[in-house]
């Protein structure tokens, strides 16, 4: 979103001249460098902090009585990739703060699941919920990897649980896999605090309410726009395609935003070609925990220079944890689906996020665009 003063003079560009200038070769291309990363050793710890609450928990869930839990257990490691950049002595109340923000997007998903709610109803509430989860994650600072994870979650819920005793277990598989990321965290936090004293963390910067308020519309206009063009092709999973336009969208300024239409594309081909091949060959649950730990600590080691690259390993993860939760289910078939929502979702995302920007957005575009 953009933050600057709204009397800073800015040329009149037409929409359809930003569009000209966001499909430019030029523009596309800036999409695929890599950036430097100051910063790569607290988000590879953050990657280290999810990856070993899921070595620790998911086998022990598998393990148990409550082994068809393991995909809400899988919900409850990601919260150790928020507040990497916080303020010493702040990120533990960051970590609770997610992990209550987890805990009830999955119980209240659940619950209208159980409840009966129509599907079409389901995703529509979903589509609201993609705008309040993300006036949450930035009012209260959560920081990467942002509200795209509150609205996986949120999809996951949606799958219809057999009682209102099996939307506690998941609530509960949740908060008590969430909790171990938060006491890991916080006994690792001596390693984040010694970096940010040689490298202070970039500070995010607070967002006006009005322009909050109307991101928070924008994204529920698009990722509802999304999902009902996902539904309206046969996908299964319109939550992804949901995640794709919102991920578009909450770029800082438009260049950002189609660069990550680009990279999100082009790195989910790539990334969803490698789960068919790994899912293809019907590997053992502990095989695929092993995985998803490891993916987890690549992708935060590396989407950081390039979010295209994230990409590459964040949709395999993504995937493989969805079989486990589901192993009964589409399998290697998912990864075709996974490349057509995000098609859908960052096509869609890029067109919303062009028709609601500002005068000042686009003409910030242009600008760049001629320097370049």
């Amino acid at each position: 979103m953009d933050d600057e003063p709204d009397d800073a003079p800015t040329p009149h560009v037409r929409r359809r001249d930003a569009a000209r200038h966001l499909f430019h070769p030029g523009t596309l291309k800036g999409g695929f460098q890599l950036s430097p990363q100051p910063h790569l050793h607290v988000s590879a710890l953050a990657g280290i902090q999810a990856g070993l609450t899921a070595a620790i928990a998911l086998p022990l869930v598998y393990l148990s009585p409550f082994a068809h839990l393991i995909g809400f257990a899988a919900l409850g490691t990601l919260i150790a990739l928020f507040g990497r950049f916080a303020p010493p002595r702040q990120r533990n109340r960051i970590l609770f703060s997610c992990l209550v923000t987890q805990t009830m997007t999955v119980f209240v998903m659940s619950t209208l699941a159980w409840l009966g709610v129509s599907e079409p109803v389901l995703l529509a509430i979903l589509s609201l919920a993609c705008g309040v989860l993300y006036f949450i994650t930035v009012t209260a600072k959560f920081g990467p990897p942002g509200v795209l994870l509150f609205v996986f979650a949120g999809g996951a819920a949606m799958a219809p649980p057999s009682s209102f005793e099996a939307v506690l277990e998941r609530t509960i598989a949740v908060i008590v896999v969430g909790s171990l990321a938060w006491a890991i965290c916080a006994l690792t936090e001596p390693l984040r605090r010694k970096k940010q004293a040689a490298i202070p963390f970039p500070v995010e910067p607070s967002r006006p309410l009005r322009n909050r308020i109307f991101a928070c519309i924008g994204l529920v206009l698009g990722s509802a726009a999304a999902i009902l063009v996902s539904k309206l092709a046969g996908a299964e999973h319109p939550s992804w395609a949901a995640m794709g336009a919102i991920a578009v969208m909450t770029g800082a300024h438009l260049r950002i935003s189609m660069h990550r239409a680009a990279q999100r594309m082009a790195g989910t081909v790539v990334g969803a070609l490698l789960a068919w091949a790994v899912l293809s060959l019907h590997p053992d649950t502990f095989v695929l925990i092993g995985l998803i730990v490891l993916l987890q600590i690549g992708t935060e080691a590396i989407i950081g220079f390039n979010y295209g690259l994230g990409q590459i390993l964040v949709t395999p993860m993504a995937l493989l944890m969805t079989y486990i939760a589901i192993p009964s289910g589409a399998g290697a078939a998912m990864a075709h689906e996974r490349i057509l929502d995000t098609m859908l979702g960052a096509v869609i995302g890029i067109l919303a996020a062009l028709a609601l920007s500002s005068v000042r957005e686009r003409g910030k575009l242009v600008d760049h665009q001629n320097k370049g």
